[in-house]
């Protein structure tokens, strides 16, 4: 199956882990289309993206995650739109793999995969968050359930179970513009639910063909701290569950927070 697909890198101020992010790109053993974008512009990102011949994409306005990502989703010309986090890694086979569920899930709406984590700059075993959310994740084996508006919906019911840089978009079904919630961490949990929504299958291979850092630069570590991500996190379990329950889910959720500690 020939898929036309771009790797669309999300640059961000200076960090340290973006040229290992890119050369991950690049050893695809599929090559795709590249692009860097960023609403930071500085001269330690334009020399990266030169160095491996990336067109490099600015968006003026301040910088804000939601923005940011639908910049880089619409920046795709191609059928297919992977948004690559720059603290994150993928296996040479990502694409690979890709193409070859695809070939075999005409009606995919999304592609993605499994991740392990990266803690200490080492791809390691896993922690006990990714074992969760790859159990969630399993009705997504089955063609049928993968297809379900019901499963498409409840994997995401007890906490997103779903990797956002492992996911890949099928931007011509989808639309420009994909990211609309109004939430400021929960962005991808809250985008996921929209799947469930839209007629299609979920295209899943389980397999760890991609790998999330956790460090304290990270998003995620950062609106724990000020606690944005608790907020947010009871406003997406209430769109499943009574609040009785939302509060019973949020005293063991809220244990799981250290897991994005280095």
């Amino acid at each position: 199956m020939n898929i036309s697909h771009t790797f669309v890198i999300c640059a961000y101020k200076e960090s340290e882990y973006l040229e290992d992010m890119v050369r991950s790109i690049m050893a695809q053993t599929v090559s795709s289309k590249v692009l860097m974008t960023t609403s930071t512009p500085n001269a330690y990102i334009r020399n990266i993206a030169d160095k491996y011949h990336i067109e490099l994409k600015v968006r003026d306005g301040r910088p804000d995650i939601r923005d940011d990502w639908n910049f880089a989703y619409n920046s795709a010309e191609t059928e297919w739109v992977t948004l690559a986090h720059q603290d994150d890694m993928y296996s040479p086979d990502y694409v690979a793999e890709m193409v070859k569920k695809l070939d075999d899930t005409p009606d995919a709406i999304a592609f993605l995969t499994d991740y392990i984590p990266i803690k200490h700059n080492s791809i390691g075993s896993r922690d006990e968050n990714s074992k969760i959310r790859r159990f969630l994740r399993r009705p997504l084996l089955n063609q049928r359930m993968a297809r379900s508006p019901f499963w498409k919906k409840e994997i995401l019911a007890f906490g997103n179970s779903i990797c956002c840089p492992s996911v890949t978009y099928h931007k011509s079904v989808l639309g420009p513009s994909f990211f609309t919630t109004d939430l400021k961490y929960n962005i991808d949990w809250d985008t996921f639910l929209k799947f469930s929504k839209i007629k299609g299958s979920i295209a899943y291979v389980d397999k760890p063909l991609t790998f999330y850092r956790i460090s304290d630069e990270a998003t995620s570590a950062a609106w724990i701290k000020n606690h944005t991500r608790e907020r947010e996190d009871r406003i997406l379990f209430s769109k499943f569950w009574p609040k009785w329950f939302v509060n019973f889910i949020m005293i063991f959720y809220v244990k799981a927070y250290d897991t994005y500690k280095k």
